[in-house]
C-alpha cells in the first residue's frame, strides 16, 4: 500500500491522537499520585483505553514518563523558534516573544512540567542525560536573542547563561506555583508582569522609551 495514502494518513493521525490522550492522562495521574503510585491499569482507566493499547506504544511505565517529559521539550524545540521568527528582527522583541512562548508551552503542559521536577530522577541514567542535553538545546534560541540584544547595545552586558536560565525558571514557575498564581493572575498577566520585571533590569536606560509596552507590567 502507498504509505502516503489517505488511509495511512488517517491511521497515523489516530495513532498520534491516542499517544496524546495517553501522555496527557499520564502527566495528570503521575503528578497527582506520583510515578510509583501509578499502575498501568490505573493509567489505562485514566486514559479510557485498554492496558494492551498502552503497550502498543510504550514498553513500560518508564517509557511513558520519558515520553511525557520529552513532549514538552519537543514543543519548546518547535514553537519557540517560530515565535521568535514572528516577532521580527528586533532582538528585544524576539527575547520577549521567546519568554512568552516558553510560558505558553508550560501552561499547556503544566502537569508534565511539574512531573519533570518531581520524577526525572526516576529515569535511567541514559534517560536523564537525554533530557539534560535537550533542555540545554531548547534554551539555545533564547540565549541567542539575549546575546544579540547585548551586542546591539540594547541590553546591559549580563551573563547570558544565567539570565536565560532565570527566564526559563520563571516560565517553569508558572506551573510549579500555579496553585498560588491562579488566584491572582492569568497567564497573560503573569507573562506581562515577569517580562516587565526582567526587562526593567536588562534594558539600558537610554532605550527604555522604545519599549514602554514591555515595561508596563
Amino acid at each position: 500500500m502507498n504509505t502516503g495514502s489517505p488511509a495511512e494518513a488517517a491511521r497515523s493521525a489516530r495513532a498520534e491522537q491516542r499517544r496524546h490522550q495517553l501522555l496527557t492522562a499520564a502527566a495528570r495521574l503521575m503528578e497527582r499520585d506520583g510515578f510509583h503510585g501509578v499502575s498501568m491499569q490505573a493509567l489505562a482507566e485514566e486514559a479510557s483505553v485498554s492496558v494492551g493499547l498502552i503497550y502498543r506504544y510504550f514498553g513500560g511505565k518508564d517509557e511513558v514518563l520519558l515520553a511525557v517529559i520529552w513532549r514538552v521539550l519537543d514543543a519548546f524545540a518547535s514553537q519557540v523558534p517560530e515565535a521568535i521568527d514572528k516577532a521580527g528582527p528586533d532582538p528585544v522583541e524576539r527575547t520577549a516573544a521567546a519568554f512568552a512562548a516558553y510560558c505558553t508551552i508550560i501552561d499547556e503542559h503544566r502537569h508534565a512540567a511539574v512531573l519533570t521536577y518531581r520524577e526525572s530522577r526516576t529515569l535511567s541514567t541514559e534517560g536523564r542525560a537525554r533530557i539534560k542535553s535537550a533542555e540545554v538545546e531548547t534554551g539555545r534560541p533564547l540565549r541567542a536573542c539575549l546575546r544579540e540584544a547585548i551586542d546591539e547595545g540594547l541590553f546591559r552586558d549580563v551573563d547570558v547563561e544565567l539570565c536565560s536560565y532565570d527566564l526559563l525558571l520563571l516560565a517553569h514557575g508558572w506551573a510549579l506555583k500555579y496553585w498560588y498564581f491562579e488566584h491572582s493572575h492569568d497567564l497573560q498577566d503573569y507573562v506581562r508582569t515577569q517580562t516587565a520585571l526582567m526587562f526593567g533590569g536588562l534594558l539600558r536606560p537610554e532605550h527604555r522609551g522604545a519599549y514602554t509596552h514591555l515595561l508596563a507590567g
